[in-house]
């Protein structure tokens, strides 16, 4: 793997960078790696991965077990420090679990993260679904209806920006993969105010999505519900859920506003 070089700048500290590098090499599909793994995931030396496991291992964050290293729980608290410093999770988790129970279905808030879109609240239905994410779980914007909510709120350059940087992969036969298609459908979806997807990630599943403003209307986040093709039709699923969605979307985002209001006068 070719290691980006990047050039020093005034506050940038490329030792920092390269552990955070080696924190992100460890995912589903490599939970416990060697020494030689990480360096070749990360493009670091043999050497130099070596030391910044052990910086990980003395402050806590790696654990080893035999040749193998792994992340260990402290590390969430990294992603904690994040989500409790944020107002739109605290303001639309009890939101998004009264609009659950209402429709029966899972809801979740996501935000804007480069290409992917992040869960930042994920409230389940109690029901069996191929796809579960969580808190802190990634999806491609362009093929998500949460994720073209969010563009919607970007001007067209930053989106055409954020579309070229996307690996476009067609998940499902209906996934959308051209890009001029893609921008047409943000477009569509910003003028009217939600967004379908409808098969896009995983077949049988659709999604509904609608956005959060914070001050001087600017989207903060997008409030989605998902529903399953086998309990309901796709006409069933707007006509149902979006009235519960976009009350729900004016109630937290009226509490975004009043909050900066207050915080502004503070």
């Amino acid at each position: 793997m070719t290691t980006t070089r990047i050039p020093s700048s005034n506050g940038y500290v490329q030792a920092f960078a390269r552990g955070l590098s080696v924190i992100r090499s460890f995912g589903p599909s490599s939970p416990g790696q060697t020494l030689s793994q990480v360096a070749k995931a990360t493009g670091l030396d043999r050497a130099g991965a070596r030391r910044f496991l052990l910086t990980l291992e003395k402050v806590g964050y790696v654990r080893r077990e035999g040749r193998s290293f792994y992340l260990t729980p402290r590390v969430l608290e990294l992603g904690y420090s994040y989500l409790s410093a944020l107002p739109l999770r605290s303001i639309a988790e009890p939101v998004v679990r009264e609009l659950v129970q209402e429709v029966n279905e899972s809801s979740s808030v996501s935000v804007l993260d480069g290409v992917d879109i992040v869960y930042v609240v994920r409230i389940p239905a109690q029901k069996i679904m191929t796809i579960a994410p969580s808190v802190g779980s990634r999806l491609p914007a362009y093929c998500t209806s949460a994720g073209r909510i969010l563009l919607g709120g970007l001007p067209p350059k930053e989106i055409e920006l954020v579309l070229k940087n996307s690996v476009i992969t067609r998940y499902t036969q209906h996934t959308i993969t051209s890009r001029q298609e893609i921008m047409r459908l943000i477009a569509a979806d910003r003028r009217k105010g939600w967004s379908l997807n409808n098969q896009e990630v995983e077949e049988g599943i659709c999604s509904l999505a609608v956005p959060l403003f914070g001050r001087e209307d600017r989207i903060v986040g997008a409030l989605n519900v998902t529903g399953n093709l086998s309990r309901t039709t796709q006409s069933e699923i707007i006509s149902q859920f979006l009235p519960s969605l976009q009350r729900a979307a004016k109630k937290i985002t009226a509490s975004l506003r009043l909050q900066a209001y207050a915080t502004s006068r503070s």
